[in-house]
């Protein structure tokens, strides 16, 4: 908890003058609101009973200017707590984001994307609230009590006593209720990121849902996990709600023992009547201060497994770091696997690729052919470090890669995925994440190579195109191309295209080719490829089977020794001969 408390205290910043301010108006607005009843007390039984009109204008106007000036201190006090709060709840999202920015693919995999949505959204804003309820209610509520306690102790000290076996009864069943209920809402949490995920499968699997017309299936299993929350917080919530009446019932037994007691006190003339009236509004100010103390609870009671959870990714260490003295220039593009063994699930039993043994040199083309499953993307993974390496060690440039600086390895390192992403913006915004700096010349020149430019003219506003979330507004093929595009403007020394022109013909997939041939002649170039026509007239190629290198050699070698390419080979040429038969 103390961890805890101390990783989320880090991310006040310069929030810290509001998070003090806050409080010192609370105790302004705690010392008037003790002063009133006072003063109120005083006007009863120098003023009124008395009949003193001088004496009831005077306390009259004390009370007046204490109720504006506690009305100042409450705004106040609300203002910071509202401006500390979201400044709290703005660093806390920054430092998850930066944090989640560093970690490896396994790092996410552990946690799960639609779980760090949550936790970045939903968890920040429990925090946020209760954050707000600690530096403002969970100051005043104790102080109320204290200065309540004591005033009511100055008056008469055998009514203070009602309140020793009130207070404690009231403890008690917050601390039960605090008990029964915390699981249920971890529980509640565990069940949001479901939700989460399911809706983010949905939304980005929309058309597939609408092609195979499974929406009722969806929305069967949205409703599935949407009951599984209202059960699980109903749950948490029917016990919360026993809070209210345990106060209540606090409440009403102080008033009745007081009204019983001070009547008594009253006719035997040890009370006034402003006192009892006071001891009144003193007993109405300690139990409802309970109240607010009991409400801060429940809300910091949901916001600990908030906390916990927040706390959970602050303190996860990315599986990937720079050692303490990495390099930072690259001197080319060879590529050296020394027995290299990896898992998915870091178990040497468990292995997805087993013992790859290659040397590659600068500026040569390497084709990797290989059936569904057999490690031909994770051998590529291991090259710019998305993941690290089991056992063994992969050299680029003829260093470790574990011994480069990450940004300056994989500066020198582009992937184009099968699958790439596209981020909302215009096509020339997109582009230039492969460099900042180009020119609408290099966008052009870059796009004619990836066969990009032809259906960008096309488009009314060309480059400057607005594309949806993750690219869907234009076709895969296009996709594909852009993405090429935007790989070749870094003019990196290692390009990987993993299965990367499957959406495109084979026409189109040769001029891709030829075209970066002559635009990054001296690039190491990797080429994943489905197609024995993408890959064929690469300078090696390599061939995968369950994980491990079978063969590696050119086409005419691996077509007269080699039986997996062979097989693929032919069941491509047939397939091609029957539809053009």
């Amino acid at each position: 908890m103390g961890y805890m408390i101390k990783k989320l205290i880090a991310n006040i910043g310069v929030y810290k003058k509001e998070s003090i301010i806050t409080p010192l108006y609370v105790t302004g607005e705690v010392i008037l609101d003790i002063i009133i009843p006072l003063v109120m007390a005083m006007m009863i039984d120098n003023g009124i009973e008395k009949g003193d009109t001088k004496a009831i204008l005077m306390y009259g106007a004390i009370l007046f200017v204490c109720a504006i000036i506690a009305l100042f201190f409450g705004a106040m006090s609300g203002r910071y707590a509202a401006v500390a709060s979201a400044g709290f709840a703005k660093n806390l999202r920054d430092q998850l984001f930066v944090r989640i920015q560093g970690f490896s693919f396994s790092n996410i995999d552990r946690f799960s994307t639609s779980s760090l949505i949550t936790r970045m959204t939903t968890d920040v804003t429990n925090v946020q609230n209760a954050y707000q309820m600690i530096i403002r209610l969970l100051v005043r509520s104790p102080l109320i009590m204290i200065f309540s306690l004591a005033m009511a102790y100055s008056i008469n000290k055998d009514l203070s006593l009602i309140y020793l076996g009130v207070v404690p009864f009231l403890m008690i069943g917050l601390a039960a209720v605090i008990y029964f209920a915390h699981p249920n809402f971890n529980k509640v949490f565990r069940i949001y990121d479901k939700l989460n995920n399911v809706v983010q499968e949905n939304l980005q699997g929309i058309r597939v849902v609408k092609s195979y017309v499974r929406e009722k299936h969806e929305d069967e299993k949205f409703k599935s996990v949407s009951k599984d929350i209202y059960k699980t917080f109903s749950k948490a919530q029917s016990i919360v709600a026993f809070n209210n009446p345990i106060l209540q019932f606090a409440v009403y037994t102080c008033m009745l023992l007081i009204s019983w007691l001070g009547a008594k006190f009253v006719v035997g003339s040890t009370l006034t009547t402003g006192e009892l009236v006071s001891m009144f509004t003193y007993t109405m100010q300690i139990l409802m201060s309970l109240n607010m103390l009991s409400m801060v609870f429940v809300i910091v009671l949901i916001a600990r497994t908030s906390a916990e959870r927040i706390t959970e990714v602050l303190s996860e260490e990315s599986d990937l770091k720079n050692n303490a003295d990495p390099l930072y220039e690259i001197a080319d593009g060879s590529v050296r696997f020394n027995d290299v063994c990896f898992s998915y699930a870091n178990d040497l039993e468990k292995l997805a690729l087993m013992h790859a043994n290659m040397e590659i040199k600068s500026g040569e083309v390497i084709g990797i052919v290989g059936g569904t499953g057999s490690s031909k993307s994770t051998l590529v993974q291991l090259i710019p470090r998305l993941y690290d390496v089991t056992k063994g060690s992969v050299e680029v440039g003829g260093h470790d890669v574990r011994n480069y600086d990450l940004k300056s390895l994989r500066d020198q390192v582009s992937m184009v995925l099968q699958n790439n992403v596209l981020f909302t913006g215009s096509i020339k915004e997109n582009l230039r994440w492969g460099n900042e700096e180009a020119t609408d010349e290099d966008l052009i020149r870059v796009c004619k190579i990836a066969q990009a430019d032809s259906f960008i003219q096309e488009f009314p506003d060309k480059y400057d195109t607005m594309l949806s979330q993750g690219g869907n507004n234009v076709s895969g093929g296009q996709k594909q191309r852009l993405c090429i595009a935007r790989a070749l403007l870094k003019k990196p020394k290692i390009l990987i295209l993993d299965d990367s022109t499957s959406a495109v013909d084979t026409k189109t997939d040769r001029l891709i080719r030829e075209g970066m041939r002559q635009e990054i002649p001296g690039t190491t170039t990797f080429i994943i490829g489905q197609r024995v026509s993408s890959i064929q007239d690469s300078d090696r190629i390599i061939v995968m089977d369950k994980g491990l290198i079978d063969a590696i050699g050119t086409h005419d070698e691996l077509l007269a020794s080699n039986q997996i390419y062979q097989e693929v080979y032919e069941s491509q040429e047939k397939g091609f001969g029957e539809e053009n038969a």
